[in-house]
């Protein structure tokens, strides 16, 4: 198994249609997402000072989307960081496994939404840092 990269990680542009009643993004499994939706969730109601992520996935794939507001996503595959500003809702950041993923500087009112490859499993997670490094050393 090749070194995960935050490379392999990726803003990806949704349709977005406009008319003068607003605008509409859509998202379609294997067109727009590059993976299978097994399950969507959403981050919403976050205080000032909040942060959500502290961990890796062993295999997951999401696709991260500031539907309302914005936040950052600091992206770590244990050699770089990036951080990813997150502010429209026709773009989506693409996590790709085995990247560490922090998200905070959440906006006032924003929402979070993620789409995941993979239905809810804990031993996915890789929620102890010392422990990612170390898997991340050993991948490559």
């Amino acid at each position: 198994m090749p070194r995960a990269s935050i490379d392999a990680c990726k803003v990806i542009e949704l349709p977005k249609i406009s008319d003068p009643r607003g605008k509409l993004t859509f998202i379609e499994e294997g067109r727009h997402v590059p993976f299978d939706i097994r399950r969507v969730y959403y981050l919403y109601d976050l205080p000032g000072g909040a942060e959500r992520g502290g961990h890796a996935h062993r295999g997951l794939f999401q696709l991260i989307i500031a539907a309302s507001g914005s936040f950052d996503v600091m992206l770590d595959d244990g050699g770089h960081r990036r951080v990813q500003h997150l502010n429209r809702s026709y773009l989506g950041l693409l996590v790709t496994p085995m990247i560490w993923r922090d998200i905070g500087n959440f906006s006032s009112g924003s929402v979070c939404l993620v789409l995941a490859s993979e239905f809810y499993a804990e031993s996915d997670y890789i929620r102890d840092y010392p422990e990612f490094l170390r898997l991340a050393s050993e991948v490559g």
